[in-house]
């Protein structure tokens, strides 16, 4: 085996250890960070410092003297392809569509992190662990969301410039955004609108305030982790370094 692919192998099985700590829900990164700095941690015997990295099926990593484990086994990860027509909840009172009968026959119960209203599609994470789904959707862990929205008749500057810098919703601006334009015909614009927060009908507000009228929205990315290719209506489990991602 080459270096540089002894190289792509050791990352793609290591993580930094104060990452490491967190993903096992030791701790919070930054309290893991204080364990480390003073002392507190050990990779196989050996006192640990800051960045280094460790294999979680080969390294035994202790603080004090608690063993610490990936304590994951227990949880569930999926993205899930939601349809338009669908409402993101568990069950609803006037017998509309849910999300929940996408994943009926996964037998933990899991909820979505994150919500995307009845007209819109795309990527939605769903799991049974709390603190993941904390970790998707509070504005100060910085995971940013992509959309592609399809809006009308057309697009200006100004526009744009508004929508980059913040718009006014109920009273509160809204979070810098990233805008990029990807078609641009006559009477129709394609974007990628990406946003940290995740307030009810955001995207859908934004455009609004700035005169574009709504006419596709579609969540492709949380993070680095994308929709890809997964058919609308359909899911799959999220992989250990794709979870590894969030931590």
């Amino acid at each position: 085996m080459s270096e540089n692919l002894k190289k792509k192998e050791n990352s793609n099985n290591t993580m930094v250890l104060q990452k490491y700590l967190s993903y096992c829900s030791f701790s919070s990164r930054r309290k893991s960070e204080f364990f480390i700095k003073h002392g507190k941690v050990k990779i196989n015997g050996q006192i640990a410092k800051l960045g280094d990295r460790v294999n979680p099926q080969k390294d035994l990593v202790k603080v004090g003297e608690q063993v610490i484990k990936n304590n994951q086994s227990g949880f569930r990860y999926i993205m899930l392809h939601k349809p338009r027509g669908f409402i993101t909840t568990m069950s609803d009172e006037k017998g509309r569509k849910c999300v929940a009968d996408l994943v009926k026959n996964i037998p933990e119960r899991v909820y979505p992190a994150g919500r995307l209203d009845k007209d819109s599609e795309g990527l939605i994470i769903m799991t049974n662990n709390g603190d993941f789904a904390n970790r998707l959707i509070h504005p100060s862990k910085n995971v940013w969301k992509t959309y592609r929205v399809t809006v009308r008749p057309k697009l200006t500057e100004d526009q744009i410039t508004k929508l980059c810098t913040g718009i006014e919703i109920d009273g509160k601006y809204t979070e810098p955004a990233r805008v990029n334009v990807i078609v641009q015909e006559k009477n129709r614009v394609v974007l990628e609108i990406s946003i940290k927060e995740g307030r009810n009908r955001q995207i859908r507000k934004m455009c609004e305030s700035v005169g574009l009228e709504v006419a596709r929205l579609k969540r492709i990315s949380i993070g680095t982790l994308k929709l890809g290719m997964l058919p609308p209506g359909k899911w799959r489990d999220l992989n250990e370094n794709e979870i590894k991602i969030f931590y």
